[in-house]
């Protein structure tokens, strides 16, 4: 449908005031909700996140994209509410102990988002308590973790050892990044992913859930 792919062209380009029209326009026509999600916001935003992979657009188009794709959700919200389309996960995010670096975190977030999955965003200088409390209470099944600094690296291992003591170990996947990071490392602190840029953890994460 060409709403559909003008939504996706609009997503890619970040106006998100025209994704916003065309998401209402879609409705009225009677597009189904969970169609318009899936063949136009998050169409959008997987070219995206394709370029970026591919060094064709970097961080500032991506984090314009992405917000226009979150003005898109919040506007399709109500309507998939309404007729019951659940997110396909939950996810815990946040940027350990020690750093205050977010640019990162949040565009993991909105690409996860992206991919239809409930993000619980803990902000930075995360400690291990808050990230147990927080898979405690919601359910997640995906905890996200961001470290920016060599310093704080092993925060991520802080984390999931009080995961592991808390009993909740096997029903998580933790996915670990932030510049300092590499698999070898995620290997060493039990991280089940590591991915070098955000459109892979968005892939990553969505292929936990599939």
């Amino acid at each position: 449908m060409a709403i559909l792919e003008e939504i996706s062209e609009k997503v890619q380009k970040g106006r998100a005031k025209d994704v916003v029209a065309l998401i209402n326009q879609a409705l009225e026509e009677g597009i189904a909700p969970k169609s318009v999600l899936n063949d136009g916001l998050m169409a959008g935003m997987n070219v995206i996140g394709e370029k970026f992979k591919n060094n064709e657009v970097f961080v500032p188009e991506v984090l314009v994209a992405a917000r226009a794709m979150n003005k898109g959700v919040q506007t399709l919200k109500p309507a998939l509410t309404a007729q019951g389309v659940e997110p396909i996960g939950k996810a815990v995010i946040c940027t350990v102990k020690g750093d205050m670096h977010d640019i990162g975190k949040n565009l993991v977030k909105m690409m996860i988002e992206g991919q239809g999955i409930e993000c619980i965003d803990l902000g930075v200088d995360v400690g291990p308590e808050q990230v147990v409390e927080a898979v405690r209470e919601s359910g997640a099944q995906l905890v996200c973790l961001s470290a920016l600094l060599t310093t704080t690296m092993y925060a991520q291992k802080d984390i999931i050892d009080a995961l592991k003591e808390a009993g909740l170990r096997d029903q998580v996947k933790v996915m670990v990044g932030g510049a300092p990071v590499t698999q070898a490392f995620a290997d060493e602190i039990g991280a089940d992913c590591y991915t070098l840029d955000a459109a892979s953890a968005a892939e990553a994460a969505r292929a936990f859930f599939d």
